[in-house]
């Protein structure tokens, strides 16, 4: 079993910043990719970035060059570091660890952090 704690979220001005964080507890041993995803109002889950335990990170083309996710794993937490924000940036931002499986895997979720761009 593995368990994630979000925070960080905020009401903040577009062209501003914001950190996420996460972290981590149970199993984190398992784990082999952890990610950050988000969830607009009317809209379904999209990932934003994620991370494998050897640093290899991928990012949706809308977050390019304004998001970074790493990990400490001293910390047990994942972070997002999220600059020059729009407010189509605007969701609830989840955060991911996968399990892997004989077949499949296990996905794991938080509850879940509110980030709110003004224009």
């Amino acid at each position: 079993q593995v368990q994630l704690v979000e925070s960080g979220g905020g009401l903040v001005q577009a062209g501003g910043s914001l950190r996420l964080s996460c972290a981590v507890s149970g199993s984190t041993s398992s784990i082999n990719v952890f990610g950050w995803y988000r969830q607009a109002p009317g809209n379904q889950r999209d990932l934003v970035a994620t991370i494998t335990r050897s640093a290899i990170t991928n990012y949706a083309d809308s977050v390019k060059g304004r998001f970074t996710i790493s990990r400490d794993s001293a910390k047990n937490t994942v972070y997002l570091q999220m600059n020059s924000l729009k407010p189509e940036d605007t969701a609830v931002y989840y955060c991911n660890a996968r399990i892997p499986l004989a077949r499949g895997s296990n996905n794991y979720w938080g509850q879940g952090t509110q980030v709110t761009v003004s224009s």
